[in-house]
Parts: structure tokens; sequence; C-alpha cells
């Protein structure tokens, strides 16, 4: 095992095996899924593990708002990046910007209410 140092001062454990198949990124944005509960998330949740790829999909002809970014797990509408944090990201869309999208938890609410953290993050080279 080697130690490895987070940006954000944490230490984290990995094997070398995970080392070499790791690549560098900047985690941009994290948040809850917008919307999750009116799209395909409901049918899906069962087979949707944390660390899945998201695709992230611009919208910019969106009627209820020209920043929408739609949020896709294997061609499939889980929802959308929340109104409040989706600007910056499309304006970086519309400039090229290689961003990707993962799960990164999968909360299971009392209540029956499903909700799905993701990340956008930014590989660096």
């Amino acid at each position: 095992m080697k130690l490895v140092h987070c940006v954000a001062g944490c230490l984290v454990l990995a094997s070398a095996s995970a080392l070499a198949d790791a690549t560098a990124r900047i985690v941009v944005q994290h948040s809850f899924l917008a919307g999750f509960r009116y799209y395909e998330g409901r049918s899906l949740w069962e087979d949707m593990r944390v660390g899945d790829p998201l695709t992230l999909v611009r919208e910019p002809g969106n009627p209820h708002d020209p920043y929408a970014v739609r949020v896709e797990w294997r061609g499939h509408t889980l929802g959308y990046v929340p109104r409040r944090e989706n600007g910056h990201l499309a304006r970086q869309m519309g400039h090229g910007a290689p961003l990707a999208g993962r799960i990164t938890d999968l909360h299971k609410a009392r209540n029956g209410r499903n909700r799905v953290s993701y990340e956008i993050s930014v590989p660096l080279k």
C-alpha cells in the first residue's frame, strides 16, 4: 500500500495497482441530482452503483432553463444539474471543456425517496 496525499489535506491509502490505473482530476462540483423522482431513475435504482460514469448533456433550448444540463446514466435520463449550479457548467460545456460525471452516493431515505449524489470533474493531462 502507498500513502497518497490529497489536495484538501486528507490522506488516502491506495494499492500500487490502483495508483497505476488512476487518472488525475479536479472535482468542480458535488451535489444531489435535481428532479430524480420525475425521470427513469426509479426503475434503474437497483442497477446503479457508486462510481458509475454519468453523461452530461447540454440543453440550450430547454424552455424552463437556458443553462440546463441533463444527467444520464447508460443513456437514461436521471435528472438535471440543479439550476443554481448549472450556469458555469453550461458555459464550460459550450467552450468544449472535457467534463466527466460519476455517481458518488445513492441515498435511500426512510420516506421512500431515493436521491443520487454526483460529482463533476475535469481530467488533468
